[in-house]
């Protein structure tokens, strides 16, 4: 009996310590400890990453990624960041204020704020509101308390009662992130703005809203825009409440307890999958991402040897310098004496660390576990600094993904061929990904190679999935697929170079896609062929917008071709064309000759 629980541990601590992602030696120190650290905590999963100056160095995953415990965790993996969202929209803030479109001692509310509207200051009673500045939204001293209770709850965070807001302000449930602001407005203040600290989401929320009316564009398409796609971090989306709303890649959650649904329905739900509503928590919790872009964002913001950071030194020195009210809090970030600075996060099945320290060592902890006791986020905070002693022997290799993806994502094809054509993006070199009748949801895994082969003779990712290609180039061309099926294809930059220690990392998120529909699909015949002067369409019965293209993919001319018009082609070379038509069933590309 000792012998078969001698076994079980073991497969126990096999289980727990799964790791993905690329072995680098010199974390072997910290990664016994995040194995012994995720065996204490019952912790699901963990993905972590770890850079120093502007290099990525360390991005691993250990344990499972969903509740069945039969996926791995991989780094591509992304997952809920909590209140590490402050930090990121902080920066965004400090970068608006950088081009002069926000300033810190800008008003929230009222006819000189950013925040005119009278769904907003209709409700305001105190007038102390009036003199909430942008920075002391950023530093948490505009005057709500969220520990002083208010409406018969312990707390005054509307986040925590979703359904008592709808209730207050008479709106169906789920509320939206302006009406959470909107609730507190109504609230008295705590304490004058400026004369204290007390951490606040809805402040977080409403520096959302200045950027959404200082931009004119929404929260999340602003950030990412200018932040997080500069700084290769396209692995972040603000995320969703259900499972029937999570992300291509995104990981579930171990919720710890269970509560009224926030939509109103009145089950009980597991607190993680729809007791907060996480669409509302946006600017201050919202984000959805991987561990390794949040090292890339934090890199870029301050800048490297070879590029210049995101934020200008003096603005960098302004999100970092300690408040007047709270020397250990500065803007979305907490900071120390010697220059640290860090942030955590935690929602039911989410417990994340990001840390930046003086000696220019970034690091990302995310879990998609929860434990709730103080001993459990003293050793979070402990964890990341086990791997900075040996900081000195860290490689010099850069495991960053490519910056940009490849894009512009097209087909020529007629029954006998297909010819893929894009445009390049920052990579090395791309994998071409394809499967019949359903979309591309394997995906390559860093440090690994594959080898292409024709579509479903090689060895499939999964799911049906193939690697048809492995390109340099920005073309390539496939044949023998069968007519009666769909073809959904998928394009994947990625690096493989000295400066990635020759180890393959690819980019996943925002990679051009397109799928082949049917030939049957759409009968659409084409005439005469070889044509001379015009070609003429027979099958089609509503107006076709088309492109007329060379044999190597090249857009010769296009246009819109009614039904029962002609197409003309007597300024074409003799040679073989392309004529592709997006038609409502898919793109439909038909071969001819030029004469």
């Amino acid at each position: 009996m000792k012998k078969l629980y001698t076994f079980i541990f073991f497969l126990l601590s096999f289980n727990v310590g799964a790791q993905t992602g690329i072995p680098v030696p010199e974390f072997k120190q910290f990664e016994v400890a995040l194995q012994q650290f995720m065996q204490r905590w019952e912790i699901l999963g963990a993905s972590v990453a770890f850079g120093t100056e502007d290099r990525l160095v360390y991005a691993r995953a250990f344990g499972y990624a969903d509740l069945a415990r039969t996926e791995p965790l991989q780094p591509y993996h992304l997952l809920r960041v909590a209140s590490l969202s402050k930090p990121v929209t902080a920066m965004a803030v400090m970068k608006l204020v950088e081009q002069g479109r926000i300033s810190l001692a800008g008003k929230a509310f009222g006819p000189q704020g950013y925040l005119r509207s009278p769904y907003y200051t209709s409700v305001i009673t105190d007038q102390r509101v009036y003199d909430i500045t942008v920075q002391e939204l950023l530093e948490h001293s505009a005057g709500w308390d969220r520990l002083v209770g208010c409406d018969g709850f312990g707390s005054c965070d509307p986040v925590d009662f979703p359904l008592h807001v709808a209730q207050k302000q008479n709106v169906p449930s789920p509320v939206g992130d302006s009406t959470m602001v909107r609730f507190l407005l109504a609230k008295r203040l705590n304490f004058a703005p400026g004369t204290r600290y007390a951490y606040s989401n809805i402040g977080y929320l409403v520096l959302g809203k200045i950027v959404e009316a200082v931009t004119g564009q929404s929260y999340e398409t602003w950030v990412q825009n200018n932040l997080l796609a500069p700084a290769g971090a396209l692995e972040a989306h603000l995320g969703r409440d259900l499972p029937t709303g999570k992300l291509e890649r995104e990981a579930e959650y171990q919720s710890q307890y269970r509560t009224l649904a926030c939509n109103g329905s009145g089950q009980t739900v597991p607190a993680a999958y729809g007791g907060f509503h996480l669409e509302a928590m946006s600017a201050h919790g919202g984000w959805v991402c991987s561990a390794r872009d949040l090292v890339r964002l934090v890199q870029a913001v301050e800048g490297g040897p070879d590029r210049p950071g995101l934020l200008t030194p003096a603005t960098l020195a302004t999100l970092v310098r300690p408040s007047t009210p709270e020397p250990g809090y500065a803007k979305g970030w907490q900071v120390n004496r010697v220059g640290n600075r860090w942030h955590g996060g935690r929602l039911d099945g989410t417990a994340t660390y990001l840390v930046r320290t003086s000696g220019g060592y970034t690091w990302a902890i995310l879990l998609n576990t929860c434990p709730s006791t103080p001993a459990f986020w003293k050793e979070l905070d402990q964890l990341g600094w086990v791997a900075v002693p040996g900081a000195t022997g860290w490689p010099s290799h850069n495991l960053s993904t490519p910056l940009q993806n490849a894009t512009a994502l097209t087909a020529a094809l007629d029954s006998a061929s297909v010819l893929l054509r894009w445009t390049r993006g920052t990579g090395t070199r791309r994998l071409v990904l394809m499967r019949a009748d359903g979309p591309v949801d394997v995906f390559p895994t860093d440090g690994v190679r594959y080898t292409a082969a024709p579509f479903g003779q090689g060895e499939p990712l999964g799911h049906g999935t193939y690697v048809i290609a492995d390109e340099a180039a920005d073309s390539v061309a496939i044949r023998n697929l069968d007519s009666r099926h769909s073809y959904h294809i998928r394009v994947v930059e990625y690096a493989d170079n000295s400066a990635t220690n020759n180890q393959p990392v690819y980019t996943l998120d925002g990679n051009p896609t397109l799928v082949l529909q049917p030939a049957g699909a759409l009968a659409l015949n084409i005439y005469p062929n070889p044509a001379h002067e015009e070609l003429a369409v027979a099958g089609a019965n509503v107006a076709l917008p088309y492109e007329l293209m060379s044999q190597d993919g090249r857009q010769v001319s296009s246009g819109q071709m009614a039904p029962g018009q002609t197409i003309p082609v007597v300024d074409l070379q003799p040679g073989t064309y392309f004529i592709r038509f997006q038609a409502p069933e898919g793109i439909v590309s038909r071969r001819f000759v030029k004469e």
